[in-house]
């Protein structure tokens, strides 16, 4: 059975940011290279390549071109903000630390 070198195990791993120990480095090159495998079976499909359908409906979708405009005053900006400190809106905190 092939397997993946330790390098491109320890590549790999250095991606996803982890630790192997030896035995998960020897486990890896055999599950790794069954993997790519597996996903080198796609290629096999044919006309995989042809005219990949991204979407059902075709979209020509045309933008306006971008254009300069007047500055709102923060002063106006901030009259609808529910909560604001000074110059700044005060929004929930999203993220866990």
């Amino acid at each position: 059975m092939e397997k993946l070198s330790k390098e491109e195990v320890l590549h790999v791993a250095n991606l996803a940011k982890i630790n192997l120990s030896d035995s998960e480095i020897e486990k890896y090159r055999v599950d790794l290279k069954k993997l790519i495998d597996e996903i080198d079976k796609i290629k096999d499909i044919k006309g995989y390549d042809d005219d990949l359908m991204i979407s059902p409906v075709e979209y020509n979708t045309e933008l306006r071109p971008d254009e300069e405009g007047k500055m709102l005053d923060y002063k106006k900006a901030l009259e609808n903000a529910p909560h604001k400190t000074g110059n700044f809106v005060e929004v929930p905190v999203m993220l866990n630390e």
